[in-house]
């Protein structure tokens, strides 16, 4: 039997950019129909491939699988190198599925450029996979630089009314902090004897000032990324300005790069360093979480609630991550992979009514569930999940990482609560103004309840929040080995000399 596994995460990576290049050579509009078919049929085969490679993955060990190591600038050791841990493997399977929601939802919305949009979607599919796959740091660097295009060409076009100074915007904030996480690389490479392999960062002593001077650097980059506060105020605007797919895509996996380059950078390289500025990175994870929760609470535009709701719910994450606990970076990965779906869904319900009444105000509804009562149900569901119901994937990352944070300091574990209290809030403050009460204008009143198209990715989000919710299981599981040794890890001590 042939052994596809030794080129399992080539195919991911690649399959999808290659099948974006096809879709773009589709040509005009009057082959949208064809552009939507290879989009959606190369989407479902890659997302087969992940399931695959998920089937084929070794719980219990914490080594890379799946590597794939060959020589591709041999004058500076750059490599073509592939592998991921339990870390990583959830995000190659959560990427996938993502994409085929996105293509699925544009599928009739989007009516110019279909072929350009569908192979940006594609092409940031492959991108995103690469970077959650690299072990070469310089390949990781080109994958993540890369993701910037596609994304700055899905707000630039096919955005709002502000769509040109919000991808702008986007693209500056995230390239100027990368270039610091470049430099960093570099120093490491000479460090490190002249690799830019990661797993031989993780093994090479630093002196502490370096650490520090490292840590800040990588912390230029992912901050912004994920967005913590105060490098946060770019994502409002990218997603009010964004196309629903746009923003689908930035909340459920863009966001997510962020707090991965933390567990596979900053933890293992620089463990002393992120010890000692433990407090600084709790200090702006439980401001993200109580004053970005607050800012929520006086929106008026639903795409701008929800952004500022993501900005609070990765504050959990990066408070999970820094308690150097296996419980608090199981829990953080579990509301990285929980808000990919429920971030995703939410983006996508206010996309559902956007398309037919063309506001994002919450002023302008009222009612909703009079005329699309199997939407409002859908809007519940997802709504509850964002507040942290028992029994929904937002659940679960938020009480593991809330029991870790007790452990370490109950105060930590008081503030972090406190998303249970703004988040029901906010979200059910928007849900009773749009979809309870009277019918508030004709527009409303002639809204039509969701398509067949509508209520299949709806219905394929809503499974994964239940299930997750029920039977969180099978992705824990994955994790444990590698969360485990990235704790032995960052308790280790790197000093140079040490």
């Amino acid at each position: 039997m042939y052994n596809y596994d030794a080129y399992m995460l080539s195919i991911l990576i690649w399959l999808p950019i290659i099948g974006g290049m096809v879709v773009l050579a589709t040509g005009d509009d009057s082959k949208a129909p064809i552009a939507r078919t290879i989009a959606l049929g190369v989407s479902i085969a890659v997302f087969i491939f992940s399931l695959a490679l998920w089937g084929d993955f070794k719980n219990g060990t914490s080594a890379m699988q799946f590597v794939e190591r060959h020589d591709w600038i041999r004058a500076f050791n750059i490599e073509y190198y592939l592998g991921v841990d339990g870390i990583s493997m959830p995000f190659l399977v959560l990427t996938a599925f993502i994409t085929i929601i996105v293509v699925i939802a544009g599928w009739k919305v989007i009516t110019e450029r279909v072929a350009q949009y569908m192979a940006a979607f594609l092409i940031i599919e492959g991108l995103m996979i690469g970077v959650f796959s690299a072990l070469d740091s310089i390949l990781f660097y080109i994958f993540w630089e890369a993701t910037l295009i596609p994304m700055f060409l899905i707000v630039g076009i096919w955005g709002g009314d502000n769509r040109v100074y919000a991808a702008i915007k986007f693209f500056l904030y995230t390239l100027l902090g990368s270039l610091l996480m470049l430099v960093a690389f570099i120093y490491l490479y000479n460090k490190a004897g002249g690799s830019f392999s990661i797993l031989d960062f993780h093994q090479t002593p630093l002196a502490m000032d370096a650490q520090i001077l490292i840590f800040f650097a990588f912390f230029a980059a992912f901050a912004v990324k994920v967005p913590m506060f105060p490098v946060h105020t770019w994502l409002p605007d990218a997603h009010v300005q964004a196309p629903t797919g746009g923003s689908v895509v930035l909340a459920a996996i863009m966001l997510k790069m962020g707090a991965y380059g933390f567990l596979r950078f900053n933890m293992p390289i620089t463990p002393d360093a992120s010890r000692e500025l433990d407090w600084f990175m709790i200090l702006l994870s439980l401001i993200a979480i109580v004053y970005i929760a607050l800012v929520a609470l006086v929106q008026r535009d639903m795409k701008k609630l929800i952004a500022y709701s993501s900005i609070s719910h990765m504050g959990f994450v990066t408070l999970g991550c820094f308690l150097f606990s296996a419980q608090g970076i199981e829990g953080g990965i579990i509301q990285m992979i929980s808000h990919g779906f429920i971030s995703g869904a939410m983006f996508l319900c206010v996309g559902v009514l956007y398309d037919r009444i063309h506001s994002r105000e919450i002023a302008d509804y009222g009612g909703v569930a009079n005329t699309m009562p199997v939407f409002a149900a859908f809007f519940m569901l997802f709504a509850m999940a964002n507040a942290g119901l028992p029994g929904t994937s937002g659940f679960v990352g938020e009480f593991l990482v809330i029991l870790a944070a007790f452990a370490v300091n109950p105060w930590f574990a008081v503030l972090a609560a406190t998303t249970l209290i703004f988040g029901a809030a906010y979200t059910l403050w928007m849900y009773k103004r749009v979809i309870f009460g009277d019918v508030a204008n004709d527009k409303v009143a002639k809204l039509k309840d969701l398509e067949s198209r509508e209520v299949l990715f709806l219905s394929a989000l809503a499974a994964a929040v239940i299930i997750m919710g029920v039977w969180p299981n099978p992705v824990l599981e994955v994790m444990h080995a590698s969360v485990d040794n990235l704790v032995f890890q960052v308790q280790q001590t790197k000093i140079l000399g040490n």
